[in-house]
This record gives C-alpha cells, sequence and structure tokens, in this order.
C-alpha cells in the first residue's frame, strides 16, 4: 500500500504526473433520461446506501472516478448527472476556484427555494466571482473579528454551567444521557449570546429556538435525507414526499419568521456594522440566521457528536492519554489559555482525525468553468464546461493510498511527521493548511471550529476521567447515548 509519504518521495508533481497518465474516457453511465435517475435514487437511499452507492460503483468501473446521477434526480433537479471524486489526489480540484463554479451548489444538484432566507441567495450559495459574495465574507470575518475575545469565555461556560451538569443529572436519573439534545439546546444558546449579547430565554423564542432551527432545516434538506436503507425495496412513500418535490415553505414560514424577528431585534450592533459596510440591514439579518442556523447550529450538531462518539469508543487508554496531557499542561500554565491548548499535540490531533474519519458536511459539489483534465492516483480524465462534479469526502479523507488503516480511528495520527498528512484534511472547504479568504469557499470559522473542539476535550477530561457511549445514526450525523461518566478523583492534599 502507498502512503502520502511514499508519493510525494517520488517527486512528481501534478502537472509531471499528468504527462505520464494517459487520458481516458470517465467510466459509467448516466443511464437513460429519467429512468436512470430514478435507478440512481433508490439504490442510493434504499436497496445499498451512500457508501455502498459509491463503493460498488468504484469497484465495478475499477476507478475513483465515474459519472452517476445523485440524489434528489427527477423533478426536483434540472440535470442530476454528476462526476464522482473518491480520492484525495482528485477531490481538491473542487476547491480551485480556478476551474469550479460555487453557484447554486451547497445543496447539491439541487436548491431549497430562497424563501428560507427572505428571498435573498446568502453567501453559502453564491460563488467568489460574484461581487456578494466578497462583501458578505466580508460580513462573516467582521463578526469574527469583533466578536473574538466572547467566543471562548462563552463557550466554557456554556460547558460548565449547561451541558456537563445536564449530562450528569440525566445519568443520576436514567441511567443515561442524551448527548445530542443536550449539546444542540447549548449550542443554540451559545451561539445566539455570542451574536446577540443576550441568552435566547430572554427574548420571545425564549427555549424554542433549538427545534425551530432544526425544523427550518429539515424543510431544506430533505431531498436529501432518508429515514433508513431497507435492502430489499424502496420506501415508495417516502420517496413521494420527501425526494419528488420540494417541500413547501410555508408550512415554516411562521417560525422562520420567529427566528428573524429576533435577531432583527437582538442583533442590533451586527446589523449596524453590516449597514455601515454597504449591505441592506434585513439581507444581513437573513444571512445571520443561516450563519447561525445552518453553519453554525448545524456544524456543531453534527460534529460534536461525533467528536464525542470517536472518542468514547476510542476507549480509557486514550481518555487517560488526553487527560494526562491536558491536567499537566493546565497545571504548569496555570490555568486554560490558548497557549496552553497549543501546546496540547494529542488534544489537537484527536480532534482532526475525527474531521477526517467523519467529517461534519459529506459532499462537496462545484461546476466546471471550462475544459480541464482531472486525475486520481492511476488515471487522467478530460472534463468539460459546465458538467457538475460531486465529491464524496468521507471516501476521499479515508483514501488507502494516503492514511494507513484509513478507517481505523487513529488518535496519534497527525501528531510530528504525521502533520504532514494535514493537508488531505478537507472538512472545511479547503485543506486544512489553506486560509479562508474573501476569494475561496474555505469556512470563515475554521479555526474557529477547530479551537472550540479542542477546548471541549479540554473542559471534559479536566472534569471526567473516563467515560463510555452508545452510537447510532441520525438523519444527518450520529447519535450519541452517554451511558456512563466517571468525574475526576480529587488529588490528596
Amino acid at each position: 500500500m502507498s502512503t502520502s509519504t511514499e508519493l510525494e518521495a517520488s517527486g512528481d508533481s501534478p502537472s509531471q504526473r499528468s504527462k505520464l497518465l494517459q487520458i481516458q474516457e470517465i467510466p459509467g453511465t448516466d443511464g437513460l433520461p429519467l429512468i436512470g435517475a430514478l435507478r440512481d435514487r433508490i439504490s442510493y437511499y434504499y436497496t445499498q446506501g451512500q457508501d455502498e452507492f459509491f463503493k460498488s460503483r468504484m469497484q465495478k468501473y475499477k476507478s475513483t472516478i465515474f459519472r452517476a446521477n445523485m440524489p434528489p434526480g427527477p423533478f426536483m433537479a434540472s440535470n442530476p448527472k454528476v462526476i464522482v471524486l473518491l480520492d484525495s489526489n482528485s477531490f481538491p480540484v473542487l476547491f480551485d476556484m480556478s476551474k469550479i463554479e460555487k453557484k447554486n451548489v451547497l445543496d447539491g444538484t439541487f436548491m431549497p427555494s430562497t424563501d428560507y432566507t427572505g428571498g435573498y441567495r446568502v453567501c453559502a450559495f453564491l460563488d467568489p466571482s460574484e461581487p456578494n459574495h466578497v462583501l458578505l465574507k466580508r460580513f462573516l470575518f467582521s463578526i469574527l473579528a469583533s466578536r473574538h475575545k466572547i467566543f471562548l469565555p462563552e463557550f466554557r461556560s456554556s460547558l460548565s454551567d449547561d451541558l456537563f451538569p445536564q449530562l450528569e443529572g440525566q445519568i443520576a436519573t436514567n441511567g443515561k444521557a442524551d448527548f445530542n439534545s443536550i449539546s444542540n439546546s447549548m449550542c443554540f444558546s451559545y451561539v445566539f449570546r455570542c451574536l446577540c449579547d443576550k441568552s435566547p430565554s430572554d427574548t420571545k423564542i425564549g427555549s424554542d429556538g433549538p427545534n425551530i432551527f432544526s425544523k427550518w432545516l429539515f424543510f431544506q434538506l430533505a431531498p436529501l435525507i432518508t429515514f433508513g436503507v431497507t435492502k430489499k425495496f424502496p420506501n415508495l412513500l417516502e420517496d413521494l414526499l420527501l425526494h419528488t418535490f420540494p417541500l413547501p415553505f410555508f408550512l415554516v414560514k411562521s417560525d422562520y419568521k420567529k427566528l428573524y424577528d429576533v435577531f432583527y431585534e437582538s442583533a442590533s450592533q451586527i446589523l449596524d456594522e453590516a449597514e455601515e459596510m454597504g449591505i441592506k440591514r434585513d439581507e444581513a439579518c437573513h444571512n445571520l440566521v443561516f450563519l447561525a442556523g445552518f453553519n453554525a447550529c448545524g456544524g456543531m450538531q453534527t460534529l460534536f457528536p461525533a467528536l464525542m462518539k470517536w472518542v468514547g469508543l476510542a476507549g480509557e487508554k486514550l481518555h487517560q492519554q488526553l487527560a494526562d496531557e491536558i491536567r499537566s499542561v493546565v497545571k504548569s500554565q496555570g490555568s486554560v489559555t490558548l497557549s496552553a491548548i497549543e501546546e496540547m499535540p494529542l488534544t489537537k490531533s484527536v480532534v482532526y482525525e475525527v474531521l477526517r474519519i467523519e467529517p461534519p458536511v459529506p459532499f462537496q459539489y462545484g461546476k466546471a468553468k471550462k475544459d480541464f483534465i482531472i486525475e486520481s492516483h492511476e488515471a487522467a480524465f478530460q472534463v468539460k464546461e459546465g458538467e457538475m462534479i460531486f465529491g464524496y469526502q468521507p471516501f476521499a479523507t479515508k483514501d488507502p493510498k494516503v492514511f494507513e488503516n484509513p478507517e481505523e480511528f487513529m488518535g496519534r495520527r497527525f501528531i510530528g511527521e504525521g502533520e504532514k498528512l494535514l493537508k488531505y484534511v478537507y472538512w472545511s472547504n479547503g485543506r486544512e493548511t489553506e486560509i479562508p479568504t474573501e476569494r475561496n469557499k474555505q469556512c470563515a470559522g475554521k479555526d474557529l471550529v477547530i479551537l472550540l473542539s479542542r477546548l471541549m476535550l479540554v473542559e471534559f477530561f479536566l472534569r471526567y476521567d473516563t467515560f463510555t457511549v452508545d452510537v447510532g445514526k441520525l438523519l444527518l450525523g450520529s447519535s450519541v447515548t452517554v451511558k456512563s461518566l466517571t468525574k475526576m478523583k480529587e488529588e490528596s492534599p
């Protein structure tokens, strides 16, 4: 098996390799109009499931690049045909803004109605070449900059005053705790306080925020969701209701208005700054709601359960190693500081490994701006202008030609020489070694997400020695039930 080190040692740059690779026809077929897309949708959602859908075709065509139809397909998408990328060598083309257009492709081959975002195409649906993208992403960067002193102390308070006590309380009462529901509630309150300088309980939204956000997200993303693989036959009722026609916005219109009104009233300082930048106040508010609900809360709803899942399943040995590292550094530094967190290589590596093995957003889409050559590790293919390209990240970040034992969670993977592998971690819509800018589509809050994940582990293992979990699948991401928490033993005086 080749590794990234062996690939780099060959000395061949991508341009050099392309001269050695014969350009081939992209394998695979879209099938007959309508029928081919329906066939692929049934396989993807019901008879095979996501991973087997891609794995079986990769084996059939003996290629990590091939043609297929991506759901939801007929009626929901004008053209469901895509070129699928499943390896670490081809996947990064999706980050190359000179070759790829990102206009209206956030959710793939279909786009939810702009009714869900106040009639505006918010920043996430814009291509960097569009003037409004630069302005709106600059707005997002300004929020991060102006509030950077709030994020960490508010998060520590959320963990110590909300998440941990509720986990302990549910375990004491029920013998187990639903991490997802507790975390989701905490995340909404945390994000709202950071953006609006008050608790949601002090507004009209009260405690309803997480449920309203979840409902709003579900109605937008329903075409990408299934309630389970049957292996034998499709769920025709589900397919009709979720995958054939978009769910109408009017069913969540009043809920969205509640969210919008609360942010409009409570985030006046941020909205004032947006107007000074030349952004209309209502457009800024719709972008702020999307940032809070889709990017921040939606991302945390998948990332934090994944973090607890993989660390929990790794067992007591890793827990002891994390606790030893975290406690010794904090003891020597005297407190939890940014410099202290930077001295915790295992903690940092564990977070990257979670993002590698279970990225919070598994799909990436883009449309070819021009003709170009795309390369897997073994072959080169011609892509034509206008073709849709789709990357399935969980396969690209578990590429056996880059990662040793790619299906195994290895907490120490990115320590020392392993840091060279970070350029193959793509969770943020870009390489982990790259920086978000106004001219690319990389997550504006990339560094904050990493920092909050590390801080969660720091605070957790300052309080607990070990824990156990049961895990399962949700419509989006993993479900985590905490079965036990062993609190840190008090040191003898």
